[in-house]
């Protein structure tokens, strides 16, 4: 997972884990966090690109994947935000601008609810806010709700879908960024590259259990108090400026969903649709992406 490049590369304690973070450049903090099934490398680009703009950027690993730890528990937006809020200042810094795509974008949304001094600014790519993805589900089965049935569904039962994305040598991975991919990137060989390193991720020991909990505490605690909990955690409109980049053709987070953020993204909020983009925008339109970020980042 220590791929090569212009970064450098460490370990940092945060929130009672170790954190695996490749930093680059030096100036204010840009925290860069990853979906699934991605880790760090999915920044390749950001890392470089808004290093050159004047900003120390540090891409993680998020816990349970990649070189991070992979303990058995904390796999709820409480304690994935409370990993974010410790690294940052585990990394010297009060705040920092956050960008987050898919997983990590739910992680954004709550890290500025529940620790607003930590976050300057935020950019969500390819996510939503965690009450508009879940009042879309209720509210649209047929689209938001049929859209994340496709393949959430499925990870709720036991060690199947472990052994689903393990098999082949992790193949479903490939599978999995292809559906969910729009159809200019899946044809090119950074598509192939990428996946390539992706596959190779997920068959790290314990990181298909660890990625699968993620989706597991969301559905289950929909029925459960705590979720009702975060619910109301969460409801505060962002006090910070907040930037969407989503995909026209986002499969998984559907752009209307996406859309509905604006309730909770407070009065500075900003949304790019990209067209023919999928749930991926950073790497499939990656120059595009550090653009929009290094315009919000200086406005």
């Amino acid at each position: 997972m220590r791929l090569p490049g212009p970064w450098r590369q460490r370990f940092v304690s945060a929130n009672g884990i170790r954190l695996h973070v490749v930093e680059q450049g030096a100036g204010p903090l840009v925290v860069l966090l990853h979906g699934f099934p991605e880790f760090w490398w999915a920044w390749r680009r950001q890392l470089p690109g808004l290093a050159a703009q004047g900003y120390r950027v540090a891409a993680i690993d998020l816990r349970g994947y990649g070189e991070s730890d992979k303990p058995p528990r904390g796999y709820d937006l409480w304690t994935l935000a409370g990993d974010v809020s410790g690294l940052i200042g585990a990394l010297g810094e009060v705040r920092a601008a956050v960008v987050g795509h898919g997983w990590g974008g739910l992680i954004g949304w709550t890290l500025t609810a529940l620790h607003p001094r930590r976050v300057s600014r935020l950019v969500s790519i390819g996510s939503a806010h965690p009450r508009a993805l879940r009042a879309a589900m209720v509210r649209d089965p047929r689209g938001q709700g049929a859209a994340t049935a496709s393949y959430a569904l499925g990870f709720q039962v036991p060690r199947r879908p472990e052994r689903s994305l393990r098999a082949d040598d992790a193949a479903r991975v490939e599978r999995i960024m292809r559906d969910w991919s729009g159809p200019g990137w899946t044809a090119t060989a950074d598509f192939a590259a990428a996946v390539a390193h992706y596959r190779t991720a997920m068959a790290v020991p314990n990181v298909a259990h660890c990625t699968l909990e993620y989706h597991r505490w969301v559905a289950r605690s929909q029925l459960r108090s705590d979720g009702r909990r975060f619910a109301e955690a969460v409801a505060r409109a962002s006090e910070v400026p907040v930037l969407q980049v989503h995909g026209a053709v986002d499969p998984c987070v559907l752009p209307a969903t996406a859309a509905a953020s604006a309730r909770w993204a407070g009065a500075d909020h900003q949304l790019e649709v990209l067209d023919g983009c999928g749930h991926f925008p950073h790497e499939e339109q990656p120059d595009r992406v550090t653009g929009l970020v290094a315009d919000f980042l200086r406005r």
